[in-house]
């Protein structure tokens, strides 16, 4: 076989690429879970996490919703939570979501309190130059839960000094 029928061949080999595998969510809960109730509506689905090092809780879309370039909408998720007293939950984006189709959650992290009952929306902000449809049960957001310490504010006059001093909005550097 000559040189140039060799490379011929190494040119146009078939290349069998193996498919990412893509992890069944997390559904085993961890010993000292915090305990959450949750209501879902018929269009609902459970949040899951992707994986055990997963920080956040998948949450989906409940309704099919167009969001326009430049434009903010609540899109609902057909889920109401009883968080704990002393914590929280946070909404946040996800980072696929962002990067391939720039849609942001636009008050992230967005703060559900303990003491609200009501059904949890999201607010997406399309900050692309085309427009995005949202899909019902399509993954639009994630909660973290975080707990929350009770402030007690005490007035004073400051006398304090740091390094930084009163220096804010770009002191330290771009």
């Amino acid at each position: 076989m000559s040189t140039d029928e060799s490379l011929h061949k190494l040119k146009f080999q078939k290349v069998v690429k193996k498919q990412p595998v893509k992890p069944e969510p997390v559904k085993a809960v961890l010993p000292g879970a915090l305990p959450v109730e949750i209501e879902l509506s018929a269009e609902a689905s459970m949040p899951t996490k992707a994986t055990v090092g997963s920080a956040g809780f998948d949450i989906k879309a409940a309704e099919t919703k167009v969001i326009h370039a430049g434009v903010a909408k609540l899109v609902k998720t057909g889920i109401k939570l009883v968080i704990p007293s002393g914590y929280e939950a946070q909404v946040r984006s996800r980072s696929g979501m962002s990067l391939k189709h720039s849609v942001i959650v636009l008050n992230a992290p967005g703060t559900i309190d303990s003491d609200y009952r009501g059904e949890v929306g999201v607010i997406l902000m399309n900050v692309g130059k085309q427009d995005y449809q949202v899909e019902a049960g399509e993954k639009i957001a994630q909660l973290v839960f975080s707990k929350v310490e009770d402030i007690e504010f005490k007035e004073s006059v400051i006398t304090s000094d740091t390094d930084r001093g009163e220096g804010g909005f770009g002191s330290t550097g771009a």
